[in-house]
Formats: C-alpha cells, sequence, structure tokens
C-alpha cells in the first residue's frame, strides 16, 4: 500500500506506522507527565491552602492583640499621668526637706566652728 494522498512522493504504510506509533507514544509520555506535574500542583495547592489558613488565623489573632492594646491605651495614659503627679510631689516634698535641712545644716556648720574655735583656745 502506497500514500498518494498529497501529490508528493509515496511514503509506504510501515513508515507511516512507525511514525504514528512514535507520535503516539510522545503524546502518552507527555499525558503521563502533565498528569505528574497537574497532582504535583495539586499537592502544593493543598499545602499552600493550609498555610493560607494559619496565616488567617495568626493575623487574627494579631489583629485582636491590637485592639487590646488599642483599649488599653487610655488606661495606661491616665496610670502615667498619676505617676507623674506621684512624682512631681515627692519632688515637691523633697524641695521642702532641703530648704527645711538647710538652716539645721548651716547652723551645725556654725556650731561647729565655733566648737573648734574653743578648743584651739584652750
Amino acid at each position: 500500500m502506497v500514500d498518494k494522498g498529497d501529490g508528493r512522493s509515496p511514503r509506504p504504510v510501515g513508515g507511516r506506522l512507525r511514525t504514528l506509533t512514535q507520535a503516539a507514544l510522545n503524546a502518552d509520555l507527555t499525558v503521563s507527565q502533565v498528569e505528574a506535574i497537574v497532582g504535583d500542583l495539586g499537592d502544593t495547592l493543598a499545602d499552600m491552602n493550609r498555610t493560607m489558613v494559619a496565616l488567617d488565623t495568626s493575623i487574627e489573632r494579631f489583629n485582636e492583640t491590637i485592639t487590646h492594646i488599642d483599649r488599653l491605651a487610655p488606661r495606661m495614659a491616665a496610670v502615667i499621668e498619676r505617676m507623674e503627679g506621684i512624682v512631681e510631689r515627692v519632688e515637691s516634698m523633697v524641695d521642702l526637706a532641703e530648704t527645711v535641712v538647710s538652716p539645721i545644716a548651716a547652723t551645725e556648720n556654725a556650731v561647729r566652728g565655733v566648737w573648734r574655735m574653743l578648743q584651739r583656745h584652750d
């Protein structure tokens, strides 16, 4: 048998069968490779889906934490204001104590000076 379909030189049927068989084997191999890639891609997508779910959970917890901090901020500011008030009062008390002790220290120094002079004259 001879193929005379395109008007070129005739091709024997055996050669045509070999070519078709090789093309079929190549197509089968290509389909197998594509199936393997699609299978691997499915596994990858499943892994990515689990990762995205975990990421969503983490972002939700982070958002809850930020919201909680936002609610605590005014109370922390109030605590800081009270602490600043306490520090100001303590500073005032220290200033007052220094003012009260200052004449006592001056008197003590004067008495010691007099005492030294008296001891030198003895």
